[in-house]
């Protein structure tokens, strides 16, 4: 893994990524008749940090990302939906990634799915608006879309930079789909030494 410096730099650089993907979403709104619709761009960050330094460090950057944009370009309001899609999409693409058994792309699709879920159930708790439902359908095809095209980008940037990462770092976080984990070699308790 890095020098805590070399993270510290990785993920300032991360948050700033997210951070601009997130207010080029918002300056081009995707108009399909439901409001909440977007590509989700933010979420090849997250993944990136998911996949390369864990849960704690890819939270840590999707909630400086959610706060920063909503200060800058939201209001209090706009924070409460995006802290609910943001974690509930990232705890579950965390609980997906963990079984093993989807790849980075199914992820992502996971969720590009939850994200819109929890901001329509936060909506119906403010609103008192059940009807917001009808939204459901609209807001799962087009997170299943924007999720595959957010996996398909995160899963190209990282066999990419797989092999200059592994030259460098060692392994990742959790191995991309079809790759084995590395054994951690760094505590000699973990293997009875």
């Amino acid at each position: 893994m890095p020098s805590p410096a070399k993270k510290i730099a990785f993920n300032s650089v991360m948050i700033a990524l997210a951070a601009v993907f997130s207010h080029i979403e918002n300056l081009f709104p995707i108009s399909l008749g439901v409001p909440g619709v977007k590509l989700g761009l933010a979420n090849i960050v997250i993944l990136f940090a998911l996949y390369v330094f864990g849960l704690p460090t890819a939270a840590a950057i999707s909630l400086i990302r959610v706060l920063l944009v909503s200060f800058l370009f939201g209001n209090p309001a706009s924070a409460l939906y995006s802290l609910a899609g943001a974690a509930a999409s990232l705890l579950f693409m965390a609980g997906l990634q963990k079984t093993g058994k989807f790849s980075i792309i199914g992820v992502s699709m996971g969720g590009g799915v939850i994200h819109p879920a929890a901001q329509l159930a936060v909506a119906i708790a403010v609103s008192g608006t059940p009807a917001l439902l009808a939204y459901l359908p609209v807001l799962i095809l087009t997170g299943l879309a924007a999720g595959s095209l957010s996996g398909i980008a995160a899963w190209q940037i990282l066999t990419r930079l797989l092999p200059i990462w592994r030259r460098q770092y060692g392994p990742l976080h959790s191995p991309l789909s079809g790759e084995k984990a590395a054994p951690d070699t760094s505590s000699p308790e973990r293997h009875g030494s």
